[in-house]
């Protein structure tokens, strides 16, 4: 038994094995004693395990699998219940033992048998939960199934699906209540009234925007301005509060490394860090905050591109604004699998450096692996501006920042002029290091704060309604089931 239990397992059974040493030794022993109805018994002792292997390997048993997860995506640190469906499509039956490959993240891999005993209709259904502390984007599965022959004599195991992708959203922090919404009131909603006969020198024109139908130019506002022009007809206007999330892997670099582990589905480590992770979770907080008091929001990079143009999770890439409880849901599944941008990093949001590297590990934004990053347009520069100026003053403007330059800061002071107010925050490992620069956001009219990632999200936003120290870091209490920050 213990020479049995060495032998290679992916082949044969220990049946099989056993009938291939009776099958040798009664070889032997024909050879011996010269003996042709020992031969005739061994013969077929060793040709029915070798027959019964190239059958299981020729005649090969299939399968449909159905997997859910409910909830999808699901929010950091709360569960999600996985539902599996297996069905055999072929004629061959026997029984199988089956195994759902996971990340290493979530623990021992769950083992089930097929058929289960509650089949029916010939579908095993089977249930499991997840839970992950971390966002990003997981494969979940292939099924791999070992079944044997109708004798039980060879094993076979081959994966029976692909797998599925699960989203797991960073959570949103509940953020206090504070003067964001200035004059338009917390309520998100603004009322422009237009008289009953409005004459052309009172109608309310905008600057004409990509499907806009013609019949809505208003032509003398059109030759006033030297630029194509509409109506704007409508008499509510919803604000739109704009939120600019820098992702620049200079920006977050020097700071200890984020939990190891943090993943895209394709096996790639991504590229983030402390301070970046505390920036996600500002960022998917700060658009709850807002979206619950009905503001529409655009999304932004400091070059003035989609927020989430490199993010592999985001369902619409190049998309910027984003209104009610589809557009939050949209923005949590974009911040999924963010990541830090540089010349690590393709255009699809995959690093450079291979599966399996930890790119969120310390060495990676070293000085000298950071020379020349971010090439093409500057950061905060007329672009940003021009996209910031076509919505001027329709309501707040957000900035969620790394470490910044001062020569930064001052390029990026004048847009405060183009929101109804303007909150900057910076996550900085060293924020006593950041005195020039929010002295420089400040006197364009910003209202920054400059805070390491041990800080609570909560303090820091209660920072833009008073003017006191920042208290020690405490737990923030997350939407949902969540955890400790």
């Amino acid at each position: 038994m213990a020479l049995l239990n060495r032998l290679p397992r992916h082949i044969f059974t220990q049946r099989g094995w056993g009938m291939l040493g009776a099958g040798a030794a009664a070889l032997a022993a024909a050879h011996i004693m010269g003996r042709r109805d020992l031969l005739t018994l061994s013969v077929l002792l060793l040709v029915l395990p070798l027959v019964s292997l190239a059958g299981i390997r020729l005649v090969k048993p299939r399968f449909r699998v159905y997997r859910e997860f409910n909830p999808s995506p699901v929010e950091t640190s709360s569960p999600t219940t996985v539902r599996l469906a297996v069905a055999r499509t072929g004629t061959a039956g026997g029984r199988a033992t089956m195994e759902e490959r996971l990340p290493s993240r979530f623990g021992e891999s769950p083992v089930f048998r097929f058929p289960s005993r509650s089949a029916t209709g010939g579908t095993s259904r089977y249930e499991y939960h997840l839970r992950s502390d971390q966002r990003g984007q997981y494969r979940i599965g292939p099924v791999t199934a070992e079944f044997t022959d109708p004798f039980g004599l060879s094993l076979h195991r081959q994966a029976i699906d692909d797998g599925d992708v699960l989203t797991v959203t960073p959570a949103a922090v509940v953020l206090p209540l504070t003067g964001l919404a200035g004059a338009r009131g917390n309520d998100g909603v603004t009322a422009t009234r237009i008289r009953a006969n409005p004459s052309d020198d009172d109608v309310m024109t905008r600057e004409y925007r990509h499907g806009d139908p013609m019949r809505r130019v208003h032509w003398a506002a059109t030759a006033r301005h030297g630029a194509l022009m509409v109506r704007q007809e409508e008499s509510v206007t919803t604000p739109q509060a704009t939120i600019i999330l820098d992702h620049r892997a200079h920006a977050f670099s020097g700071g200890p490394a984020a939990a190891a582990g943090l993943a895209g589905h394709d096996g790639h480590a991504m590229a983030t860090s402390a301070t970046f992770e505390w920036a996600v979770v500002a960022a998917v907080s700060i658009s709850a905050h807002l979206a619950e008091r009905n503001y529409g929001l655009r999304l932004l990079d400091p070059r003035g591109e989609p927020a989430f143009l490199h993010s592999p999770s985001a369902p619409e890439p190049e998309s910027e604004e984003f209104s009610g409880a589809a557009g939050l849901q949209s923005i949590a599944e974009s911040l999924a699998a963010i990541q830090l941008t540089g010349h690590h990093q393709r255009r699809d949001g995959r690093p450079l450096d291979g599966p399996g590297r930890d790119l969120s590990m310390p060495e990676l934004f070293g000085p000298r692996k950071l020379a020349g990053q971010d090439p093409g347009l500057p950061a905060f520069d007329d672009q940003l501006m021009d996209k910031l100026s076509a919505h001027r003053m329709r309501g707040p403007l957000i900035a969620v920042l790394g470490k910044i330059s001062p020569e930064e800061a001052v390029s990026m002071a004048p847009a405060a002029g183009y929101g109804t107010n303007a909150f900057a925050i910076l996550v900085t490992d060293k924020p006593a290091e950041a005195d020039a620069v929010l002295e420089a956001l400040r006197q364009g009219g910003w209202r920054a704060v400059a805070v390491p990632p041990s800080v609570a999200l909560t303090a820091a936003w209660g920072q833009f309604d008073q003017d006191v120290e920042l208290p020690p870091p405490a737990a923030e209490v997350r939407r949902g089931a969540g955890v400790a920050q």
